[in-house]
């Protein structure tokens, strides 16, 4: 594992912008508006093939009108006691304000390293005017320009002093999970949960969460990486460009997960935004889980209310009704590890490969005795069954009239696949070919 690099300073400084640059993604959301980045958001970079994480924190301030003022200043804090070197960003094109004395004084009471960024020299001129940085005492002043990357090599020249770790030849094939759902229906308490820390802010305001926030979990005998995400709501009511690029980094990270936690309240069932939630990870053809947080809210319940509830769930999105449903109170850490459990199991099951002649035993018998409708006259044969080798679980049978196969006869199919070699949680794709 390298060593953790994380960027601090008060708001609008260009954090993000240098967490982009430092990582070459654009996993922070940029906007020229103060206090868009909330939770702490990780990366990797590499220089002179030395790997090291990085970090991008809210910006720290003190007496502000935002209610998330104290939550950010938490982050901030978690983000210095983890990280092995820090980076404080200011900015050149404004100079020196009280809160970045108020930000040096958090810094002087670390023993880590500090680099000192003069950001925002775009041209010579402000080369002169990020000497007055020296005036805090922290060492040596770095002027660059994280939007167009000038002054960063020499920054990363002396970074790598303190990193250690050599470049990966590959990522490791650790499961991606993702948890998506409506804005405010538990997804950052979720995972705060499970790491048993406050990773991500919670509030009961809806639109809390903006970026994508991936974290390694390794416990319990889990291993994966968990990504909370922005709540998704109808694209009529995103009226905000921050809301917008939030939403586009939730899609993002449902392509590129493996199996994503749909999280709905039990107290409001599956609702229409839901169901388009939905669809979107059957598009991508990603593993699903369904949990129904906040089961503890609902009163009367009984011996039935569970599967009544699920029932009601089943019949809204079928016919894709071959789905984990997890009842769970994140509140009361209730049946949070079953709910991993379930995650892992879609893993693996659509990480599974089922072989040709296996497929050829089970299902030419079967279409033989219970063959598709003649249409026209015309008689289906299927003379083969394979499967193709790709991550998402693809079938294909060939036969002698592939355009007289209806959409019944292959959820019949689907089924008697799924019935055989469990794929529960996993959208399948079936596909009839002229041999």
């Amino acid at each position: 594992m390298g060593k953790t690099i994380a960027i601090v300073g008060r708001p609008n400084v260009g954090k993000s912008t240098l967490f982009n640059r430092l990582t070459e993604s654009r996993k922070a959301i940029v906007d020229e508006a103060s206090g868009v980045t909330r939770d702490r958001i990780y990366g990797k970079g590499i220089w002179n093939d030395k790997q090291f994480n990085v970090i991008d924190t809210g910006g720290y301030v003190i007496g502000s009108e935002d209610q998330f003022e104290a939550d950010i200043r938490k982050q901030v804090n978690l983000a210095i006691e983890e990280a092995d070197v820090l980076l404080f960003v200011l900015d050149t094109a404004v100079g020196l304000t009280d809160l970045d004395q108020t930000v040096t004084d958090l810094l002087r009471k670390t023993k880590k390293p500090i680099y000192v960024v003069a950001n925002k020299v775009d041209n010579h001129e402000r080369i002169a005017d990020a000497s007055e940085f020296y005036s805090l005492g922290l060492g040596e002043v770095f002027p660059l320009s994280s939007i167009n990357g000038s002054g960063t090599g020499e920054l990363l020249d002396h970074l790598i002093q303190h990193i250690d770790a050599p470049m990966e030849e590959e990522e490791s094939d650790i499961p991606r999970i993702a948890i998506i759902g409506r804005p405010n229906v538990g997804k950052s308490s979720f995972i705060n949960a499970l790491l048993g820390e406050e990773r991500n802010i919670v509030t009961a305001e809806a639109g809390t969460t903006r970026d994508a926030v991936g974290t390694l979990y390794n416990s319990f005998g889990f291993e994966f990486i968990i990504t909370d995400t922005a709540g998704l709501r109808k694209k009529g009511k995103v009226n905000e460009d921050i809301e917008f690029y939030s939403v586009m980094r939730s899609i993002r990270a449902i392509e590129n997960s493996d199996v994503c936690i749909l999280l709905i309240e039990a107290n409001e069932g599956i609702l229409a935004q839901d169901m388009n939630i939905l669809s979107l990870v059957l598009k991508n053809k990603k593993g699903l889980v369904i949990m129904v947080n906040k089961w503890d809210l609902i009163q009367n319940k009984d011996a039935n209310s569970m599967k009544e509830f699920r029932d009601a769930i089943l019949s809204r999105i079928a016919p894709f009704t071959d789905v984990p449903i997890v009842f769970t109170s994140v509140h009361e850490k209730q049946r949070i590890l079953k709910t991993l459990e379930a995650a892992i199991k879609v893993f693996k099951n659509r990480k599974k490969k089922i072989s040709t002649s296996k497929l050829n035993k089970f299902f030419l018998p079967l279409i033989e005795k219970q063959p598709p409708p003649s249409v026209k006259g015309k008689f289906v044969k299927v003379k083969f069954v394979s499967m193709l080798p790709t991550y998402k679980p693809t079938f294909v049978f060939y036969c002698n009239h592939p355009q007289y196969v209806k959409e019944p006869y292959k959820r019949f199919i689907e089924n008697r696949l799924r019935g055989e070699f469990d794929y529960t949680g996993v959208p399948i794709q079936l596909f009839f070919r002229k041999k």
